[in-house]
């Protein structure tokens, strides 16, 4: 019979008692005990409806035989949090969600986990404790929100945030802004567009640590509940077959995330997170590997930011596993990899359809050759930086023009907005990454405004901060080494001409050597000032973007 580690013995009877104290009968305590990891909160509209996909989760747990007891995860909702000061609560979340989910499990000895994540951060955050726990462990998150619906067209937050970009520039009433307001978010879930949430919950399915439908069921439909409770069933499955998550997230693992990324056109923070949970793995991922995968690798879905199709559409079309199918008919993935269904990757995907050739395109006729995501490198960025080429309009692939610098995100809204960037700029935000910040917000606001005042195709916006998942067009973040260390992008002033080249993966500043010596010698780096509790410790901690942005090891 399965038992728990406190379930025998004299020497544990003092645990038992405060077993006990929580209601506990012996037929509980003699069962494996497993956690089940709720991000259930009342803030974020992503995880308002976990408390339903905690209780179908026990259910399923308890139905196989263990006993579940639950204990919280934070979460963030970039959303609400974007704009302003709390976007440099957001990236930083990650660790303390993967330190705090670390100390409650391995403090109550629990024998498996379910964890129930959703929004952006809280997912890598909850890999990354998987991966250090090390024991079985499966993922189902609170799923993705429908699309909401204005003047007859499927629409999302990211057309929410590029509506307040046309009122500025006088292209929309405050009665249309209003609308959208309104119907942009019509439930709960995570936003309806492949966005950072989306993006990472899909990939979790490819990563082998979720059930099929983890990352596309929208968070309304009853399916998700029975999925809850298959991956209550599925644990205990695990805990017998002594299936952990190390077992599962290998190498090849990562290289299969890596991929699926490049043809699904996912948010370019997977290249901050994908990192960030191999090297829990003991894995190193560089990103020069993300550019010989996308090299092969076709971008087969145009989800919303960069097309019209949402996450219901992509449910409907068959799905994640619809998409490692038509991948596996070019071998572009590992199929021999471990999942948490107890069966291989490939016994996973086999025969299933791709029903909508439109939303997932079929791996002959893909929107084009190479994958969603480049990583560029140059004299602005020599430990390389990040953008989301499928996003990216053609004409804006290679672009030349004039620098238009700013030391933060507010200054480059407030001139944004007061009409003062003009066709052929290049924007320039620095000071925002993941020490200078501290917390490397996301850029959503000013590429937003960009995109809702037209100049999506004409201006490129090029940051050491990061960008939402909803961003479109030539946003390039992850400038590495950030400014606060002294990368170039602190030594670019107003005029200096950049040039972008997203097919051949280079970016420029079109300075000598000797000007970008010089100029160093004559800069003084800027500092942020009365930094104090998490963020200054984080700050003293965290790595450059190019590594993850993970904590240092000391």
């Amino acid at each position: 019979m399965d038992c728990n580690f406190f379930c025998d013995g004299v020497d544990k009877a003092p645990q038992r008692s405060l077993f006990n104290a929580l209601g506990m009968t012996h037929e509980e305590m003699q069962r494996p005990l497993v956690g089940i990891v709720s991000s259930y909160n009342e803030i974020v509209p992503g995880h308002m409806n976990i408390d339903k996909i905690v209780d179908a989760v026990k259910m399923g747990v308890a139905m196989a035989g263990g006993t579940p007891v639950v204990f919280p995860a934070i979460a963030v909702c970039d959303g609400i949090a974007m704009g302003h000061t709390g976007m440099k609560y957001s990236l930083v979340t990650r660790d303390l969600i993967a330190d705090s989910t670390e100390c409650m499990a391995l403090a109550h000895h629990f024998d498996a986990l379910v964890m129930i994540p959703n929004c952006d951060k809280n997912v890598p955050g909850l890999l990354m404790a998987a991966a250090r726990v090390n024991v079985p462990t499966v993922f189902v998150s609170g799923g993705p929100m429908l699309a909401g619906h204005v003047k007859g067209n499927k629409t999302s937050l990211s057309s929410m945030f590029e509506a307040v970009g046309s009122y500025s520039a006088g292209k929309m009433s405050a009665e249309d802004v209003e609308e959208f307001e309104n119907n942009a978010c019509p439930t709960c879930g995570s936003c309806s567009g492949m966005y950072t949430a989306n993006s990472m919950n899909c990939l979790t399915e490819v990563l082998g640590m979720g059930l099929r439908g983890n990352g596309t069921i929208p968070a309304v439909y009853s399916e998700r509940i029975r999925l809850a409770k298959k991956a209550g069933m599925a644990v205990m499955e695990l805990y017998r077959k002594n299936i952990r998550p190390r077992d599962i997230m290998t190498e090849k693992a990562f290289e299969n995330a890596l991929t699926a990324d490049m043809a699904l056109g996912c948010s370019t923070n997977s290249m901050l997170h994908l990192p960030a949970i191999a090297n829990e793995c003991g894995i190193s991922i560089n990103l020069d590997m993300a550019n010989e995968i996308s090299a092969r690798t076709p971008n087969l879905c145009h989800l919303a930011p960069a097309g019209h199709a949402y996450m219901e559409d992509l449910n409907e079309a068959g799905g994640v596993y619809a998409v490692l199918n038509e991948l596996s008919k070019k071998n572009l993935i590992h199929t021999d990899v471990m999942t948490v269904t107890g069966q291989t990757l490939g016994e996973n995907i086999c025969g299933v359809v791709n029903k909508n050739h439109d939303i997932i395109r079929p791996i002959e006729s893909p929107y084009s050759e190479t994958g969603g995501i480049a990583v560029l490198k140059g004299n602005l960025a020599p430990d390389r930086c990040v953008v989301k080429r499928s996003a990216v309009a053609l004409e804006m692939l290679t672009h030349k023009g004039p620098a238009r610098v700013f030391n933060s995100e507010e200054e480059a809204i407030e001139v944004i907005k007061g009409g003062g960037i003009k066709a052929g700029d290049v924007v320039v935000i620095r000071y925002e990454g993941p020490a200078g910040g501290p917390g490397m917000r996301e850029m959503l606001s000013p590429t937003s405004a960009i995109a809702g005042m037209g100049l999506d195709k004409d201006v490129a916006l090029i940051t050491d901060g990061r960008f939402s998942g909803a961003t479109r067009g030539a946003a390039i973040g992850h400038v590495s080494p950030e400014a606060v260390n002294g990368g170039t992008i602190a030594y670019v002033q107003d005029g200096d001409i950049i040039s972008v080249d997203i097919p051949n993966y280079s970016i420029t500043l079109e300075i000598s050597d000797e000007e970008l010596e010089e100029r160093k010698k004559n800069t003084k780096l800027l500092k942020k000032e009365n930094i104090s509790g998490y963020l200054k410790r984080y700050s003293q901690m965290v790595s450059s973007a190019d590594k993850g942005a993970i904590i240092n090891k000391f």
